[in-house]
């Protein structure tokens, strides 16, 4: 039964999310999935190793295809997207310890600086709201 609260908890934090949130939580998954393909790569279980790289991949082509690339700034995140796309490509079909640190070292950089831009952003409404009521 635990598990069933689990899901519903997990259901309803996505169904209540933010975008920002969202990308917040796309950012740890993908994380979560990287880390257990390094596990999988140690244990040599090709298998795990092919699905987590599978559903890191695939969190980071949700990430390519609701970036929005109008300013040079989008432009840029979507070449290292691909780059980090390109690195758990590598990692998977060469067993490359070395690529799935380099994709993971730069979604934590990801997903270090989104923490940091959603604090900043509750800091600001947060103030603007006190501010406004004085």
């Amino acid at each position: 039964m635990a598990i069933n609260y689990q899901n519903a908890y997990k259901q309803n934090t996505t169904n209540t999310a933010s975008p920002g949130e969202l990308t917040l939580m796309l950012y740890n998954g993908c994380l979560k999935f990287i880390n257990r393909a390094k596990k999988a790569m140690e244990e040599n279980n090709i298998e795990q190793r092919n699905e987590n790289i599978a559903r890191a991949e695939a969190i980071i082509r949700e990430l390519m295809v609701t970036l929005k690339t109008e300013h040079e700034t989008g432009k840029n995140m979507l070449r290292m997207y691909d780059f980090i796309l390109s690195r758990l490509i590598d990692a998977n079909i060469k067993n490359d310890v070395d690529a799935l640190k380099q994709a993971e070292d730069f979604v934590t950089q990801f997903r270090d600086t989104w923490k940091q831009v959603l604090q900043l952003d509750r800091q600001q409404r947060h103030g603007a709201t006190v501010g406004g009521k004085a």
